[in-house]
Formats: C-alpha cells, structure tokens, sequence
C-alpha cells in the first residue's frame, strides 16, 4: 500500500498529460447540461429549515458532492477529474473496506479529505454475523461508475451518487421488546396479553430485504407478519359476540418434541349498508423529509385510492402539518372527490415536524364532525419523527388516550425509510385504539386502504384482551410466539381501565404458543428442588388448557366474557395454520431466535410453499420469494 501511495505522488507531481480540447469541451458540456437539469427537477428552496435530526452524520463523500454541485466549480472539478482520471485507473487503491447504508451503530472511517469522518455502520446481523451492505454487494453501482468514468466528461450517474448520499444518515426507530421467553406451567399457569392486528412490521421487512439487505432485527414483529395475512376463519353467527375463536394444534416445524398451538379470531364484517357513517379526517405530514418520492407523493396517491370506498354520507376533512399546523380541507362529504383530490394535490413539503399542534387541530376537527351513532377517526400519514411541540412523549400518548376514550379513534400510515421512527407510530396507534401500517408501495396502499379499508377503519370490539391457562398435566412448558410489546399483567385481565387492542369489522387476528408435554427432552428449564410435587392423579387429561376472551363494545366501559377449553384433541392443522407457522418461522429466523435450532431457510420454504393454498392475492406467493431472498442475502 506504501508503495502504491508513494507511486501516486511521484505521478500527481509530474507534469499532467496533454488534453485532448475536444474532449474537454465535451466534458464541461455534459457536466452542465447535467447540473441544470438536476437544478430543474430540485424542489424549491425550503421556507424553514428541515426537521432536526438526533444524529447529523456527513461523511467525505457527502461533502465532496456538495462542494463540486455548486455551478462555479462544477466546470473547474469536471477538468480535473479528466487529468486525474488516468492515473487513478493505472494506480487502483485496494480499499476493501465496505460501503454501509443502514445501521444504528456509528465507527470512525477515513474520508477523502484525508479526515476521520463519521459513517453509518450496521451491527451484525443475529442470522449471518455480517453488515447489512458489503461491499460485494455495492459492486453493481460501483461498476456502473467505473464504466462510465472510462468516458472522459461523463457526470457520474445518479444511482452512484444516491448510493453515496444513502451511506450518510439513518436515525430508525423500531418498537421491539426482547423475545418473550419459556414459562414453568408449575409456577406461571396464566399468559395474558391484548390482541394486535397491526401489519407494519411485515411491510417493513419486505422493504429491507427488496432494498438488499436484511431487516434490523429489532424491526420484526412476528405477530405483525403472522396477522399481516388474510385467513379463511369461520365468522360469528348473527346473535354472537363479534368475533370468533378457533383452536387447532399441530406438531412444531422446527421442534419434533413440542406442539403448536395456533388460537384465531375472525371479526363480523358488516353489509356495507349497515356501516355507521364515517367522520375521516387525514392527518398529513408534510415536513422537508417527506418529499422522497416514496414518502408524499405516495402519500397522495394512497389516499385518493382510499376515496373510491367513501360514501356519500361520510366526511372528510385533511389537516396538514410541518412548521406549524394547519385546516387544508375543511369537513367535505366524500361525494365530492374531486374536492378532496384537489386539497391533495396541492400538498408540498417543507419545515419542521409539529406533530403535536396537527394532532390537537386534526382531534378538534374530528370532534367538530362527529355525530351520534357515528365513527370518528384520525388517520396520521407521517414518517413518525415528531420534533417541535412534543416535549412529553407520555404527555401525548395519554392525550390521545383521553380522545380515545371520547370516541376518536386513530389510526397510523408510515412512509419511507432512513428516518422512520416505527416506534412512535406504534405507541400512538395503541393509544388510540387504532391500527399502524407501513405503505412501501402502491400495491400495499391498496391492501390497507381499498381492500381493508373497513376493517382499518370501523371498529367491532375495543379492548380485546387474551388469557390462557395452561394445564400443568399437559403442559409442562409454554412459549408465545411474539406480541412482546403487547404483554399485560395477570391482573389487567379483568380490570376494565386497562386499555387494549382493537379488532375492526372483518378482520382476523392470531396468536401461536409453542408447548412442551411434561416428561419431554425438549423441557428447557431444570426441576426446582423445592418445587410443587407432580400430580398423582393418573386420569387422562382432555385439556391443554382454558381460553378467555375480554373484549368491550365500541363506546361502552364493561367488558363481556367468552370462555371455551383448549381440547388435546383438535381437528387437524389447517392450510392456514400451517402457512401462519411458516411466517413465525420466518420472523424467527430473521429475528435469530434461539427457539428454532437447527431449522433453516430451505425448511421454512417448503412449509410456506405446502401452504400456499389458492391465494388468491399472491401475498402468499410473495412471502415464499422474500424467504428466498433472506436466505440469499444471509449467504453472503
């Protein structure tokens, strides 16, 4: 290496090589045709500053690239990079570090300032041990730019540039709780948790692994990607509760000692006719880092999907924040979509985030347009980084608590990547009896907004909580599969002022225990010396344990209870089940759960692929390529 920096000084102080003024003129002409155009295409200057971020990271190559983007240098730095571009070909540095673009973690690099800068670096990956982008896989980019370099004056095309600029910032949050762990039947018999049937974990995943790279594992949720599926669940009969349960068990995948038990509930969907009207209100943010084409605009263009599932009689008015707040569209019935459509539009980002002066105008509004026997909702549509005004995250959560307990619900869209802050958009849709999904693509906007626009939007049971016995004749050991973040205490079970999840019309949700017979090899926790004496009553058990269910009306304060055992006996696993399995395996595995063992990637696809059934939506089609693209991506 001594050398070869020894040879590029001898070379850079010897007179530089004739130049060839055709070509030159070439270059310049190029560069700045390229200059303008990227000047025409580059929105207006911001009336505020954009949104402060917790970490400002420049790296060389960021100052570089705005240094010589300013139009007096452009020409001068385009002929220099002529005369060098020879002796940067015949004296090729092996630089082998590798080129990052996501990550918490920071490290020290050197820059090309000969300074030490700053950069992103992802921690190891719990599945491979290795950074989330190497540079083998940077290489595509990376030789688009040196076979356009090998053409003296080409500008430097703007996949490579973008590439630079992504390997600058990330500053994700994801809300994620350690892996729920095994439980003694003997000394913990009761598991009691709230139902979740958000989804934004599995879209979020799907994202990661598109863009190339394995998802942060504290970005999957398991049950998140489980519920993220529709499955065909029986539904209640008029005259039920709205939802109802089903049970099955089945031998575990990745485990020949233990047992699956996968517990479902399928909510009532409703005539459309029957729907209460809807009082709608978009809650927008259009702050400087939503102008990416995958963050407003797709915002946008999400919402008018959602306008064709209105009916006349509903609302609709948008609030938009960023510096401040303020009333884009007035309360309008949803008949006139032109209206609303044209109040879209005229959306641009730009400033600060005010998440919670739009909060308290959009609730206002809501509150304005509510209506009796109707459904008030909010539905924020942000990256999730709330910066000016919120200086009690607690403050704002039990604030929308209280308009919850008003009869305004809200619900969360997130957008885009490198700043998404996934972990306050799980807190507000959990305080707010809503849902939070991630829209990464049109396709997705339209699952969420068209397809379960009535689920994600009418409600059918508030404070839906879970509790199972385990029988300890049967169960020696019992695991849940996910809801971490959703844990409640034995207690909170029976008392009515602690919140819950929410299931809206038509939507299913499940939850999958893994357990262990007493007496298996798979037991995972040693005999306690002092502990309970075995049972001495030699009669076959029928049950695995008991089944509770809380949930409460939309509007009312007391619960009801459903109750039902959990037989040994069930009928067979089904296709759903088995697909619901797979994607637990999967949110596992990217996880690196330590329950999965030796079970690997080859084993998850079969699962998948023999339980595909019809899929009539190819969601399930699309799982399978994702599990094979993780297991490529953890090869490298």
């Amino acid at each position: 290496m001594t050398d070869q920096f020894d040879a590029l000084k001898s070379a850079l102080r010897a007179a530089p090589p004739a130049v060839d003024a055709d070509a030159r003129a070439i270059a310049v002409r190029r560069a700045m045709g390229n200059f303008d155009r990227l000047q025409e295409t580059r929105p207006a200057p911001r009336p505020t500053p954009d949104r402060p971020r917790q970490v400002r990271v420049m790296t060389g190559v960021r100052i570089m690239l705005d240094q010589l983007t300013r139009r007096p240098l452009l020409a001068t730095s385009t002929s220099l990079a002529a005369l060098c571009l020879g002796l940067v070909v015949v004296l090729p540095l092996q630089d082998t570090s590798p080129i990052v673009r996501t990550g918490p973690a920071l490290q020290e690099a050197p820059n090309l300032l000969g300074e030490a800068a700053p950069v992103h670096a992802p921690s190891p990956s719990p599945v491979t041990g290795k950074r989330a982008v190497t540079d083998r896989e940077a290489a595509p980019a990376l030789s688009v730019l040196a076979e356009d370099a090998s053409a003296v004056g080409n500008a430097v095309p703007e996949s490579a540039v973008e590439l630079a600029l992504q390997a600058t910032e990330n500053t994700e949050y994801f809300s994620k709780a350690p892996a729920n762990p095994v439980m003694v039947t003997a000394t913990d018999p009761v598991s009691t948790f709230s139902v979740d049937v958000d989804t934004a974990s599995y879209a979020i995943v799907r994202s990661s692994l598109t863009g190339g790279f394995l998802p942060d594992p504290s970005s999957v949720r398991v049950e998140e990607m489980i519920n993220y599926f529709p499955y065909d669940l029986p539904a209640p009969e008029a005259g039920e509760a709205p939802f109802r349960p089903t049970v099955s068990v089945m031998p575990t995948p990745w485990n020949s000692e233990t047992r699956l038990v996968h517990i479902a509930l399928q909510g009532r969907l409703p005539a459309i006719a029957d729907r209460p009207p809807l009082n709608l209100v978009f809650l927008i943010d259009t702050s400087g880092s939503m102008e990416d084409a995958n963050k407003l605009p797709l915002l946008k263009q999400s919402l008018r999907l959602a306008l064709g599932q209105l009916r006349p009689q509903d609302q609709v008015a948008i609030v938009a924040y960023a510096g401040s707040a303020g009333t884009v569209l007035e309360p309008t019935a949803a008949s006139e979509r032109d209206t609303i459509a044209a109040a879209l539009d005229r959306l641009s980002a730009g400033g600060s985030t005010a998440g919670a002066e739009g909060l308290e105008l959009a609730y206002r509004l809501a509150e304005r347009m509510a209506g009796a026997g109707e459904v008030s909702r909010v539905l924020l549509a942000t990256d999730g980084d709330f910066n000016v005004g919120v200086s009690d995250p607690q403050g704002l959560e039990s604030y929308i608590s209280r308009k919850r307990d008003s009869g305004v619900y809200l619900s969360v869209l997130g957008f885009g990547r490198g700043n998404l802050n996934d972990a306050t958009m799980q807190a507000l849709a959990q305080a707010g009896n809503g849902t939070a999904a991630y829209v990464d693509t049109l396709s997705e906007a339209r699952k969420v907004l068209v397809d379960q626009l009535t689920g994600t939007l009418f409600p059918i049971a508030d404070d839906v909580k879970i509790q199972v016995e385990w029988n300890p004749a049967a169960v020696a050991e019992y695991r849940l599969i996910g809801y971490e973040t959703r844990a409640l205490r034995r207690e909170d079970f029976g008392n009515d002022a602690v919140d819950a999840g929410e299931i809206g019309a038509g939507h299913s949700m499940t939850a999958i225990y893994e357990i262990t017979p007493p007496g298996s090899p798979a037991l995972r926790n040693d005999p306690l010396r002092y502990g309970l004496a075995a049972a001495d009553d030699p009669a076959p058990v029928s049950e695995l344990g008991f089944l509770r269910l809380r949930y409460k009306a939309p509007g009312e304060s007391v619960s009801a209870l459903i109750e039902t055992p959990i037989p040994v006996d069930t009928p067979p696993a089904s296709e759903d089940a088995r697909f619901a399995a797979a994607i637990a395996g999967f949110g596992q595995l990217l996880a690196g759960s330590v329950y999965t063992g030796t079970w690997n990637w080859d084993a998850a696809i079969a699962l998948a692929s023999g339980a595909r059934g019809t899929d009539p939506f190819g969601y399930r089609s699309e799982a399978i390529t994702l599990m094979r693209l993780a297991q490529a991506l953890s090869a490298n």
